[in-house]
């Protein structure tokens, strides 16, 4: 069993869960909401046709754009954009008043249809049934409700009399009907205008919007940019889905023999514009007529089917292959946005709150002050797996942390979840014993945890042999987090073959160490969760060394500082081997019980077409120093790009890596045929890894990676980080990668991935003069801080 104590850790000073609420910053907050919400509501007015026709112009500012780039100066572009989208919505009026027209001359014609179907369906609801009953009971209350009044009580009630005012004269009847029809007139002129005056000063406001947001021009930047994008992608994307979806409802109701095909077609497509009710709504007149048409029923039954028939295709299969993420915001936030503004602006705020809270979680994403927006509308999780998972252990709900296990496993392996969620959730817990946590809270956790490794054991057992003595002994150091990581790491290494065991943290005292019973085992792996484990780990240390002096001693210090893991004070420790993290010890202690076989793991794989891909490589005439210049400047302005040490353009053929281009002068042996480039022999190169896949790989130290902690080069160049991005052509051939590497370890967040790789692609554009436009396979992670970057964006 656990014990119900974690690694302490008392904080320094109050923290920010132990703050006083401030009252007044709060009372100010709502104070604004309630003035924002209010001018929404009763400017409304003036703000729905700006909102319409900002809108509007993000829809058409790609077409004018275009036209701009093509040379036409943007009056004439806006000028022709608006044209054709006027030309486009008359056409398609007068096409739809014919339809309209048509049917008005023709419903006369339906009422004996209508008549029939109705006088069968009364006479049907008139026929004997189960509810004859029931409807006798309503037809008896309801003639007691309607019986006739006692006329002499009546005549003594008094009576009300109404005054019927006189009826308005024509005049006025026609001036009540010009002004109900010129003011959405008057809107749809404003919203005209508008959208020429936004397109036309689209810079102008650009600029200005900038200047109100204020702060950083950074960030204001980004978040103008993603707003744009992600408002034009989304009403795109609507439109397609629409047009998809009215396409077919006109054609299939004009197979069926629905008249008005083409207008309720066209119908169906404006009102899906309208989230929610606008599909139902635009069902009823199609579904009403086809009642009307047919003297039977089929027609109605085949245009019902023919509806949902194109809602299921539409809901589950158009829009999320169209849609996919370009909105940003969680099914909770589009039901919640869609009835807020709805209150505020009506139908037209329905139309328009997918947009506008778009808007909002842009700006929340890009403000720090209203971060809160972000976590309240986004699709992105609230909280990250390890935090999850702890929540969970704190809520006393183990059942739920093993689910969440269980499916984070079946996309990775039970190592990755023990390297990327279980050491991070023994870390927060271990922060949080002092400073948060009550009895009740750590007893929680320990326990959890404990059937948490006890179900992972029982789902995915040990692959190593049954009754082998254990090579390696995992050992807590001194807490219970210590002992549950020793856990950890005990059931990865079974999982890889090698023979392992656990002991729990009191293991290392100095009574329990004369004790101990190490006999067979090569490897003592020894556990600390603390920040300061130089001295109790010096002394275990010794102690070992004291008692089984040609045993190897591997520490695992999973929140080393900085300072901790450089040469001097690792040998300082009495250590063979120092991890920070579950896969780093899996693949040392492996080299240290197999090293022949590790040696071979750690290879890079070749990939199968290496022979094609090195002719791919000569053919392109950069091996004998075409487009160094290029080259050079590409590299230095990666460099720059990323603020890193340095960065190179590599290309590999059959046996040797050649430095294409680089920022800055590198030690190493050159070519001598007057290109001077530097050479490196391929088993040294340091983007072998890189060929047989086809995803950017970055390995945030690369001495906590035994694969790269003795690449020559890179001790050579003196570089702890390394980030390479594959150079891949159309064919999928591998000829490089574009490499950004630094003396210090750092990462690389989604946005940077998605730049090294369009990078790369420009790299690609001056070697081969092509442009990749391969979808990359997914690669796995080649090491314990190695992590796979984002496609290669066509």
């Amino acid at each position: 069993m656990l014990q119900t104590s974690l690694l302490p850790a008392a904080p320094d000073g109050p923290t920010p869960d132990s703050r006083p609420l401030d009252i007044v910053r709060v009372a100010a907050a709502l104070i604004s909401a309630a003035i924002i919400i209010a001018a929404l509501y009763y400017g409304r007015d003036v703000l729905i046709p700006l909102a319409c026709a900002f809108l509007i112009s993000f829809a058409l500012n790609p077409p004018v754009t275009w036209l701009v780039r093509a040379g036409l100066p943007r009056v004439l572009a806006v000028v022709l954009v608006m044209a054709m989208l006027g030309a486009s919505i008359g056409g398609l009026a007068f096409v739809l008043a014919s339809q309209v027209r048509m049917l008005a001359q023709e419903l006369p014609t339906y009422q004996y249809t209508i008549r029939n179907k109705l006088t069968d369906l009364r006479a049907q609801l008139k026929a004997p049934g189960v509810f004859d009953n029931a409807l006798e009971t309503v037809e008896s209350v309801q003639k007691e409700v309607q019986k006739e009044p006692d006329p002499d009580a009546a005549a003594k009630t008094p009576q009300r009399v109404e005054v019927v005012p006189a009826p308005p004269d024509p005049f006025e009847r026609a001036m009540d009907w010009l002004g109900k029809s010129l003011e959405p007139m008057a809107t749809a002129g404003i919203v005209f205008v508008f959208v020429i005056l936004a397109l036309l000063d689209r810079s102008d406001l650009r600029d200005r919007l900038l200047r109100i947001l204020g702060g950083n021009l950074h960030r204001s930047t980004d978040a103008v940019e993603e707003a744009a994008r992600r408002v034009s992608k989304y009403l795109l994307m609507q439109l397609v889905v629409n047009v998809s979806y009215g396409v077919p409802m006109a054609l299939g109701l004009w197979l069926i023999g629905v008249p008005g095909a083409l207008l309720w077609g066209t119908v169906a497509a404006v009102m899906r514009f309208v989230p929610y009710v606008g599909p139902m709504l635009s069902a009823i007149f199609p579904i009403s007529l086809a009642f009307a048409v047919d003297p039977g029923w089929s027609m109605v039954l085949w245009t019902v089917a023919l509806i949902v028939t194109l809602e299921l295709v539409s809901n589950n299969i158009v829009e999320p292959l169209l849609y996919g993420t370009s909105t940003g915001l969680s099914a909770m936030s589009l039901i919640a946005s869609a009835t807020f503004w709805t209150a505020l602006w009506g139908p037209m705020g329905l139309i328009l709150a997918t947009p506008l809270t778009v808007c909002l979680l842009v700006i929340g994403r890009n403000i720090p002050q209203l971060q809160f927006l972000d976590t309240l509308l986004g699709s992105m999780p609230a909280l990250d797996v390890p935090t999850r998972v702890y929540q969970r252990l704190l809520a006393d709900d183990p059942d739920e942390a093993i689910e969440i296990a269980t499916t984070e496993i079946g996309t990775s392996s039970p190592v990755a979840f023990y390297n990327d969620v279980g050491i991070p959730v023994l870390r927060l817990a271990s922060e949080d014993h002092l400073r948060n946590a009550t009895a009740e809270h750590r007893h929680r956790v320990a326990s959890g945890m404990d059937e948490l490794l006890d179900d992972l054991r029982e789902q995915y057992p040990s692959t190593a042999e049954p009754d082998a003595r254990p090579v390696v002994v995992c050992i807590g150091g001194k807490w219970d987090a210590d002992g549950v990581a020793a856990e950890m790491l005990a059931h990865a290494l079974t999982l890889e073959g090698i023979a392992a065991e656990h002991r729990t943290a009191a293991a290392l005292t100095p009574a329990s160490i004369a004790k101990l019973d190490l006999a067979g085992a090569d490897i003592v792996c020894l556990s600390y969760f603390t920040s300061s484990p130089q001295i109790p780990a010096r002394n275990v240390c010794r102690r070992l060394r004291r008692r089984w002096p040609q045993l190897r001693i591997v520490l695992a210090l999973w929140n080393a500082p900085e300072g901790l893991l450089d040469g001097d004070v690792r040998e300082g420790l009495g250590a063979d081997e120092l991890v920070t993290s579950i896969n780093e010890a899996v693949r040392r202690i492996h080299r240290i019980v197999a090293p022949e076989e590790a040696e071979e793991a750690h290879k890079a794989e070749i990939p199968d077409n290496d022979d094609e891909r090195v002719a791919a490589l000569e053919a392109t005439g950069v091996l004998a120093g075409e487009a160094r210049e290029d080259l050079d400047a590409m590299a230095v302005r990666a460099a720059d790009v990323f603020d890193v040490g340095f960065a190179v353009i590599s290309a590999i053929d059959a046996d040797t890596e050649y430095i294409l281009g680089q920022s800055k002068d590198l030690p190493g042996p050159k070519t001598e045929d007057g290109s001077h480039m530097l050479v490196i022999p391929r088993e040294e190169a340091v983007c072998n890894h890189l060929l047989a896949g086809s995803a950017t790989l970055v390995v945030d130290d690369t001495e906590r990676d035994p694969r790269f902690a003795d690449n020559p080069t890179l001790k050579r160049w003196n570089a702890r980080f390394y980030a390479g991005a594959p150079i891949r052509t159309a064919d999928g051939h591998v000829l490089g990668a574009l490499c950004l590497l630094d003396r210090e370890p750092r990462t690389l967040d989604e946005k940077e991935l998605e730049l090294l790789a369009t990078m790369a692609a420009d790299v690609l554009s001056i070697v081969t003069g092509e442009t990749s436009d391969a979808e990359p396979e997914p690669a796995a992670p080649l090491s314990a801080t190695a992590t796979v970057g984002q496609k290669v964006p066509e």
